[in-house]
């Protein structure tokens, strides 16, 4: 009894001494997101699994808010000095997070001095290409990656005797005849009407979306999307809005329930829209890539991501960014990004992850989940397909938006309306640079 009682005491007494003593305290990584419902949950699994897997370190999410509130709210925290270790980032704010001088530590340069094994090869080019230099320096470490992908609703097309479309020639005519056979209001539509309609347009055609390989190489980049291709695309979908063959839906996803209520039949955005389909339509479905034009030279070419990446922020002791190098080394594992995969409809980062999900039959049942990948590794990403990275992206999505809105209004011809978004863009990317360029 006497040896028992003091083999409790001795463990109580080294138990206290531990939490006292600094040298065994466990170094804290603030982790902010934008996630939220299933994959907030996502995100909570893999910090409490990274947690139970070592003793040294703590990753602790936070939400923060939607992507551009948790941007703004990271780089209000770095000025003030309380900046998280790690920051979930959306695409297009990119360009900002290069130029906040000091505010972020290059995820490349983090492994390297923490010592941890990192291969940028062993990623998917076409997602690692947006957040990487012009030498394949990776600067965030890619997360959640989506591209846009065409929704189509399958029994809608059944009965109106429709072959799913591939090019865009057959997409307006698909949309013609299910109008006609009862889809008053909405033959086709689509979310993000710039990134589907300008972006993801002009890469999946090869054509410049700007100059400098769309801003990946230099701030000095100058708009170029006011070309033949674009002019004529939105010409099409100027006049198919006369009769709702076409309706627009918005500038965000906010008119995605027209397609799982099933008003609008064929519509185009994110694969990640693939949960709320899952949970909400009542009707055969399934994603198919993007229509193409077929009298463009070598289209289809390759889609570019959506969604976002994190990024590590500056200023931190060197102790703790080995704890974080650490953790994204446990991101990286092929089973853990396979899981990501399946549990949150996300692209899965690496070749090896992807290669194990199709040899595990993934996408026998659903290869909707496959699309969004055959796409973005339809061929070898060009200058014009690698991703874009422009100064002020969200303000400049306003403004493109606005200019297209003012042709599906018939206030101005296509033409007009993209030499004018060309040129107020231009405007601000001239003002963005001089904030980047020390």
């Amino acid at each position: 009894m006497a040896l028992r009682h003091f083999g409790a005491a001795a463990a109580v007494a080294l138990t206290v001494g531990m939490s006292a003593s600094p040298a065994w305290a466990v170094t804290e990584i603030q982790w902010w997101h934008a996630m939220t419902g299933a994959n907030n949950d996502v995100i909570v699994k893999l910090a409490t699994d990274f947690n139970a897997s070592q003793a040294d370190y703590k990753v602790i999410p936070t939400y923060k808010g939607n992507y551009p509130d948790t941007m703004n709210a990271g780089i209000a925290a770095f000025r003030a000095g309380n900046a998280p270790h790690i920051m979930q980032v959306f695409e297009v704010g990119t360009a900002t997070m290069m130029a906040a001088t000091g505010a972020v530590k290059p995820v490349y340069k983090l492994m390297a001095e923490a010592g941890e094994k990192f291969d940028p090869k062993i990623y998917l080019p076409a997602i690692t290409g947006y957040y990487s230099t012009s030498k394949g320096e990776m600067l965030s470490f890619p997360f959640n990656s989506s591209s846009t992908v065409m929704w189509v609703n399958l029994d809608e097309l059944k009965k109106a005797n429709v072959e799913i479309p591939k090019t865009w020639p057959e997409t307006f005519e698909a949309a013609k005849k299910l109008k006609a056979a009862g889809h008053d209001t909405c033959g086709f539509s689509g979310s993000w009407v710039t990134w589907v309609n300008l972006e993801q347009l002009s890469a999946w055609h090869n054509v410049p979306l700007a100059s400098k390989a769309n801003g990946l190489d230099g701030f000095d980049t100058v708009l170029e999307f006011n070309g033949p291709l674009q002019v004529k695309h939105l010409e099409t979908l100027v006049e198919l809005q006369k009769t709702k063959t076409y309706d627009y839906a918005g500038r965000t996803n906010t008119g995605e329930g027209r397609f799982t209520s099933g008003e609008c039949p064929i519509y185009l955005t994110s694969s990640a829209f693939f949960g709320n389909v899952k949970a909400q339509a009542k009707f055969n479905f399934t994603a198919v890539p993007m229509p193409y034009y077929p009298d463009v030279k070598g289209a289809p070419q390759n889609s570019i991501i959506g969604g976002a990446s994190l990024w590590v922020m500056g200023g931190k002791p060197a102790a703790e960014y080995k704890g974080v190098a650490k953790f994204l080394t446990f991101l990286s594992d092929t089973d853990r990004q396979v899981y990501i995969h399946k549990a949150s409809g996300y692209l899965p980062i690496t070749k090896a992850a992807y290669a194990k999900a199709k040899a595990d039959g993934f996408y026998k049942d659903q290869p909707y989940l496959e699309t969004p990948l055959l796409e973005l590794t339809n061929k070898e990403p060009t200058e014009n397909s690698r991703g874009l990275r422009l100064g002020n992206m969200v303000q400049l999505r306003d403004v493109w938006s606005e200019e297209i809105e003012q042709a599906l209004a018939g206030k101005k011809t296509a033409k007009q309306a993209l030499d004018a978004a060309v040129e107020r863009g231009n405007t601000m990317l001239r003002q963005f640079e001089k904030t980047a360029v020390k």
